[in-house]
């Protein structure tokens, strides 16, 4: 599953980020996704922009998380997920990924 691919599985899901009335980024490495739920409807882009909660994640793993396939904590646990500002945000994403 690619970015795009990711994009297009959020998008059908903002009305749940606009739930964390936060700005989300999920950094890819050579891509990301900025999602911003504090308006309404949430908005997906791959901008850049300041964020709330920042997670540092492969696309794969990512994908793997939003399937049930690999834990988000123990992703945590083993450096596959790195999170920045807000873990309180970060912890209330996996009811959105699922």
């Amino acid at each position: 599953m690619s970015v795009s691919d990711i994009e297009t599985a959020f998008g059908s899901r903002l009305d749940q980020f606009s739930q964390l009335a936060a700005k989300l980024k999920f950094d890819f490495g050579d891509d990301r996704l900025f999602i911003d739920g504090t308006v309404t409807p949430a908005t997906i882009s791959h901008a850049d922009d300041a964020a709330d909660c920042t997670l540092k994640v492969s696309a794969e793993d990512l994908v793997k998380m939003m399937h049930g396939q690999l834990d988000p904590t123990m992703a945590f646990m083993t450096g596959k997920l790195k999170v920045q500002g807000s873990t309180a945000i970060a912890m209330k994403l996996g009811s959105v990924l699922k």
